[in-house]
Formats: structure tokens, C-alpha cells, sequence
């Protein structure tokens, strides 16, 4: 496996994921894409080059849990997409770090607001 330790199998499969695949998941949360598209989200997101040998490998290893299908676009290009399982790696990751950030009302509103300023 690249960067992940194990294959997870428990509903917590979150608390597994690096950092680098918890962004991969959140860029197919908006909508299905292939490769070298999410390639270019991550490389916005990091603002630096993202090379081959780190992307697909991840990729393959989240196709390997279940968190993102791959579907062949044509001979040459594949397409991935969230699961159902990997919205919910996303959602269980986000129960946990709204946890730990909403200790005061202010807080909770600050989420809210970005929570509104996403819609």
C-alpha cells in the first residue's frame, strides 16, 4: 500500500486515511473525475506538483477499500467516484473534527457560517 498502513474494515475507516486521501475523497465528494482532474484539484490545493507515482497509487489503494469506484471513461482514461462508503469515511472524519473545533457557540456559529457560505 502507498500511504495508508492497513485495509481497513471497521465503519471507522477515516481514522486509516492519510491526509493526502481524505483530500482525493473530498474532491470526488463534488462529482465523479477522472485522473489528471484530480490531479489539477490537488495541485490547486497544495499549490505544487503532485506526481503520478503518489496519485494513482492512493487512488488504487481506495478502490481497494471500497471508498472510490473505478470505471474505465475509454481505452485510455479512468474515472472515479465516491462510494457511499467514502462519503461516509468523509462524514465520519468531519463528525470528529466538529467535535473537537465546536467547544463554544461562537465556534458553532463560525462553522455555520462556512457551512452556509458553501451551499
Amino acid at each position: 500500500m502507498s500511504e495508508a498502513q492497513t485495509v481497513p474494515d471497521s465503519p471507522n475507516v477515516a481514522r486509516e486515511l492519510t491526509a493526502f486521501q481524505q483530500n482525493v475523497l473530498t474532491i470526488l465528494a463534488e462529482e465523479a473525475r477522472y485522473g489528471l482532474a484530480i490531479k489539477r484539484e490537488l495541485e490547486t490545493y497544495y499549490d505544487s506538483e503532485v506526481n503520478h507515482g503518489r496519485l494513482y497509487p492512493n487512488l488504487d489503494d481506495l478502490v481497494e477499500m471500497g471508498l472510490v469506484e473505478k470505471s474505465e471513461l475509454d481505452k485510455r482514461t479512468n474515472q472515479y467516484a465516491l462510494t457511499e462508503e467514502g462519503y461516509q469515511a468523509l462524514l465520519d472524519q468531519l463528525s470528529w473534527t466538529f467535535s473537537k473545533t465546536v467547544t463554544d457557540e461562537e465556534r458553532a456559529a463560525d462553522l455555520q457560517d462556512l457551512i452556509e457560505a458553501a451551499r
